[in-house]
């Protein structure tokens, strides 16, 4: 016992650990496992280890070696924990369809899943007869609020994507995912229970230990809460059993086994924040401590979002100072009221009407601070190398705390933020917004969005725009575009208004339809000026002409068609303009043989007549398009008319950007 503790004891043995854990991490990395099936292949057998059930479908996660995710159509009495063979049609995962959105494929691949699955038939090998399935199938059942959900099982798939999306704009989301903060108050409510039970100390401890293991099962082995389990059970049994090892090296001995047991956990966000924070606030514990709580929590706060700062601005391109303040309220709110409530609610069924009061008070103090822009900060994506910076410094400090160091870590921040003004470059980007026109210009200082998109039921301002517009640093959109009022050019234009700063919005000529009008409302509710039928707008030293020619009968003609010139190229962006406009425009303007046609009405046979195209002549045919739309577009006859001109289409290759540098043009893509 006394050498045991002895190895215990020693330095070496965690930093050895650690060291050794790094090289196999890498290993393990740099050989990531591969499928064993194919996508030619039509059935998986495997155990239900997740059953969604939405309105019109049934997702299940469905897990041997490996995992699949399938989606059912049908009703099916499926539980928990069955084993079963499922059949249907194999296909890949959506990838990125721009550099810095998120990249759905890789993300499963780093969760053992390949391949996602139309399920068309499902059988049953054999019923659930696991006993942990069974209590979480009963825990499911019996949890119908989505905190409930959230703060017990860790599902925040049922809380509204809204709220969601403000708790991580004011920089509170990670109170939402469960962690030590959640284990802790969980096992001291075990404790507690098992004190008045008269259990002795090693015994209470033992079963505690239990429960929270038999807890990881039903809640899923995310990271942080991996984290706060091991923890809580090496902490805890450090003290019990007087083993006196520092707390900085069980740390870094929990850190080894989290990665041994799942090396792909380094590029989960939560994981980075877990355990920098962590090691961050164990590092500085004797600073942080205080007689006074509020002061105590204050330098938690400061010392938290000074360590998530590199990691916030690598994913999210985004800080919010305020948030600062806003852990100061939502932390004991959540920990001293929300949490435990869910405890006892969880329990005791009959006080859910008190306790979704107090969840309405959560939500709605949250969405009114995600409206509040002070503080909100956005930097531009940069190379991995700098945020490494970040963490140098932030390492430095927590071991030399010296103000020259913070001093040279605000001045990085200064000229990341600065950054964007370096670039001289002009970009124009059509997006990929699946079945739908946006298309962003970035020319010097000046930002110009031309369409939204629209999906229903599908948020592309939160999904696309957005995260495109803060990975390029772009703080604000000078002019909002509207080529013409259909849903699949403007039917986010209502989100984005209300989500980021827009200052100036221009319409089509002839009459506002519906939607239109509700933008309008929305226009005069915020007091942003808009215009409309327009001729030219002047860019710094460029302008877009607007190629007006006669109100018509219908929306698509009446588009706002773009034409302009930049350092000697040639672009025209189409809006939904038909055969009919396509004439006049030829008639009225003097224009040919462009270097960029953004095609009209997404390659739809109504637009590009032969005589149109043959005059423009395009060295480049950009077709914005979704991937097998119900449509049929783009048309065959327009892909022969445009043979002579190297086409891109958004849904084979995704966002296509333009970059105008040195008098020279460069294009860019990113295939799904």
């Amino acid at each position: 016992m006394l050498l045991l503790r002895k190895i215990l004891l020693s330095k070496y043995l965690y930093f050895g650990l650690l060291l050794i854990t790094i090289l196999i991490t890498f290993l393990r990395l740099s050989f990531p496992k591969k499928s064993s099936y194919y996508l030619t292949d039509t059935s998986f057998t495997g155990i239900v280890t997740n059953i969604d059930k939405q309105e019109e479908k049934t997702v299940l996660t469905i897990t041997n070696k490996e995992s699949i995710i399938g989606t059912y159509l049908k009703e099916s009495s499926i539980e928990l924990g069955d084993k079963v063979k499922v059949e249907g049609e194999f296909y890949l995962p959506n990838k990125n369809t721009h550099k810095y959105l998120f990249n759905y494929r890789e993300y499963l691949k780093r969760k053992n899943i390949f391949f996602l699955m139309k399920i068309k038939k499902i059988k049953i090998l054999k019923r659930n007869n696991n006993i942990l399935y069974t209590g979480k199938k009963i825990i499911k059942s019996h949890l119908k609020n989505p905190y409930l959900l959230t703060f017990l099982l860790g599902d925040k798939s049922k809380i509204k994507q809204e709220v969601k999306n403000s708790y991580q704009e004011n920089g509170i989301s990670h109170l939402f995912a469960l962690s030590g903060m959640h284990i802790s108050l969980l096992a001291s409510f075990i404790k507690k229970i098992l004190k008045r039970s008269k259990f002795q100390e090693e015994s209470i401890y033992q079963i505690t230990c239990i429960f929270l293991l038999c807890y990881l099962f039903l809640v899923g082995f995310s990271p942080s809460i991996v984290r706060g389990v091991l923890f809580y059970i090496l902490f805890q049994m450090n003290s019990i059993y007087y083993f006196y090892i520092k707390p900085i090296y069980l740390f870094l001995g929990i850190l080894s086994i989290s990665l041994l047991l799942n090396p792909n956990s380094i590029f989960d966000v939560g994981y980075q924040y877990s355990y920098l924070i962590s090691l961050s606030l164990l590092l500085s514990s004797s600073k942080i401590q205080s007689n006074h709580y509020f002061i105590s929590l204050l330098k938690v706060s400061l010392l938290s979002f000074l360590v998530s700062i590199p990691i916030s601005l690598y994913h999210f391109q985004q800080i919010n100072l305020l948030s600062i303040i806003y852990n100061l309220i939502f932390v004991p709110f959540i920990s001293i009221i929300i949490f435990p409530f869910s405890l006892i609610v969880g329990l005791i069924p009959g006080l859910e009407g008190i306790y979704s009061f107090s969840i309405s008070i959560l939500e709605n103090t949250s969405l009114f601070l995600s409206k509040i822009s002070i503080g909100k900060v956005i930097f531009k994506r940069l190379p991995l190398i700098l945020y490494m910076i970040y963490f140098l410094f932030i390492i430095i400090y927590l071991f030399i705390p010296k103000r020259k160091i913070i001093i040279l870590f605000v001045f990085l921040l200064i000229f990341h933020y600065l950054f964007p003004l370096l670039d001289s470059s002009i970009y124009i980007t059509i997006l990929d917004v699946s079945q739908g026109d946006s298309t962003l210009i970035e020319q010097g200082r000046t930002t110009i969005l031309i369409d939204t998109g629209g999906i229903r039921k599908t948020s592309l301002t939160n999904n696309v725009l957005l995260p495109v517009f803060r990975s390029k640093g772009i703080r604000i959109i000078n002019y909002l575009i509207i080529t013409h009022g259909d849903y699949d050019h403007m039917g986010e234009a209502i989100n984005l208004v209300d989500s980021f700063k827009v200052e100036k919005v221009i319409f089509n000529c002839g009459d506002f339809n519906n939607l239109e009008n509700e933008l309008i409302k929305e226009l005069d509710k915020r007091k942003i000026p808009y215009y409309s039928c327009i001729k030219e707008l002047n860019i710094d030293n460029n302008k877009l002409y607007f190629l007006q020619t006669k109100e018509y009968d219908n929306e698509n003609d009446n588009s706002n068609v773009i034409y302009t010139e930049i350092d000697g190229y040639k672009f025209m962006l189409m809006g939904d303009a038909g055969t009919e406009k396509e004439k006049d425009i030829l008639e009225k303007y003097n224009i040919s043989n462009i270097d960029v046609l953004k095609v009209g009405h997404h390659g739809s046979k109504t637009s590009s007549s032969k005589t149109f195209i043959n005059e423009m002549n395009p060295k480049y045919s950009i077709i914005s398009v979704g991937k097998n739309n119900r449509y049929g577009h783009p048309n065959k006859e327009v892909l022969n008319l445009l043979e002579d001109s190297k086409i891109y289409r958004t849904d084979q290759d995704g966002s296509i950007m333009f970059k105008i540098m040195n008098n020279k043009l460069k294009l860019e893509t990113c295939s799904p």
